[in-house]
């Protein structure tokens, strides 16, 4: 706006003439500033996608909403001692995760069971976690908030903490019309908002996928994507690469510490399932497993080739015609390291409207 005042002329002259053409660049300014924001905060959609499971209808995102949400996000308050902020555990530049621990650790220094699932592409799932124990995104910080070896704190306490807070009420004012004091309700809401925005679709296989500028492959990458549609996909399926179903992937053969999606369905088939993981941003995701106890992906390969242990519930396709996991040569191998390197997406890990 300044600039546009700078350069404009005024002569005594035509001084009418001047501030009507002062107004009308005003107009066009603010206008062009509102769809800025507008296009800022609108949550992309990807034509490689399916449908969002998540009704954005309902808790439409803005900019006020999605900044209180990530100051949220990264704001310690959040837990008992004010020690552990979710950004703590989900860490912009390594896609949301948290880098090089097997688990995450909380409050007091505590190690939690499982490794920190990256916070990407959420409103396409419906049900969250590696068992799925949460059936709804706006809950999904009430999990870290209340879990005794993350944040240990009582939800209530945390709205009357944002209660006293002197920034806190005008910033949820500013982001709720009309919400003049903190609610539990719209907490979970402002942080669903930032959530929401944190879609990772524009990896060099997104490109290629829909034709864009930059989306070629090389032989051996297209090879890879040839070896994993028939090798994997059945798992890692569609292009969010998860077919979203809990599987027992043979990490282990005892699941005496953590039963997965038992702990959550009760079903005796359920024991040893967890989540299957989008492979999104996999190259720089690790360590990898529920447990964390794969390092690398050539490691990952490995176990699918010849690590795999049975148990009860161990997925039919890791066991057909009386072999244990998947037959991988050496050069398929390769192929598949190589192509698992473009699904990372640079724009998401790089956005600044993510970091704190």
């Amino acid at each position: 706006m300044q600039s546009i005042l700078k350069k404009l002329p005024v002569h005594s002259g035509n001084t009418a003439i001047s501030m009507a053409v002062l107004f009308v660049l005003l107009l066009s300014s603010c206008k062009k500033d509102d769809t800025d924001d507008a296009q800022q905060y609108k949550v992309f959609l990807p034509s490689n996608f399916p449908a969002p499971t998540y009704d954005l209808t309902q808790n439409p995102v803005t900019k006020a909403g999605f900044e209180l949400g990530r100051k949220l996000f990264y704001d310690p308050i959040l837990s008992r001692d004010s020690t552990i902020a979710c950004g703590d555990c989900h860490i912009s530049f390594s896609a949301f995760i948290h880098p090089d621990h097997t688990t995450s650790h909380g409050i007091d220094g505590l190690f939690g069971r499982r490794n920190a699932l990256p916070v990407q592409n959420l409103i396409w799932q419906s049900s969250y976690f590696w068992d799925g124990g949460v059936g709804q995104m706006d809950l999904i910080p009430l999990n870290a908030i209340t879990n005794a070896v993350e944040m240990d704190e009582d939800p209530v306490r945390v709205v009357a903490k944002l209660n006293r807070h002197p920034q806190y009420p005008a910033l949820f004012k500013a982001a709720f019309a009309g919400q003049d004091t903190v609610s539990g309700t719209k907490m979970l809401q402002a942080l669903s908002q930032f959530m929401a925005m944190l879609v990772s679709a524009n990896s060099r296989y997104d490109h290629y996928v829909r034709h864009e500028p930059d989306g070629i492959l090389s032989a051996l990458e297209i090879n890879g994507l040839d070896v994993f549609q028939q090798k994997c996909a059945s798992c890692h399926a569609t292009d969010l690469f998860t077919d979203m179903r809990y599987r027992n992937n043979g990490i282990l053969s005892d699941f005496t510490l953590d039963q997965g999606r038992h702990e959550v369905s009760t079903l005796p088939e359920d024991i040893g399932k967890f989540r299957v993981p989008s492979l999104r941003n996999v190259a720089i995701t690790g360590p990898y497993m529920h447990n964390g106890k794969i390092k690398t992906l050539e490691s990952v390969l490995e176990h699918y080739a010849s690590g795999v242990k049975d148990s009860p519930t161990l997925d039919p396709l890791l066991k057909q015609n009386g072999q244990l996991g998947i037959p991988l040569t050496t050069e398929e191998k390769q192929a598949l390291l190589v192509f698992l390197q473009t699904l990372t997406d640079q724009t998401f890990i790089q956005d600044e409207r993510f970091r704190q």
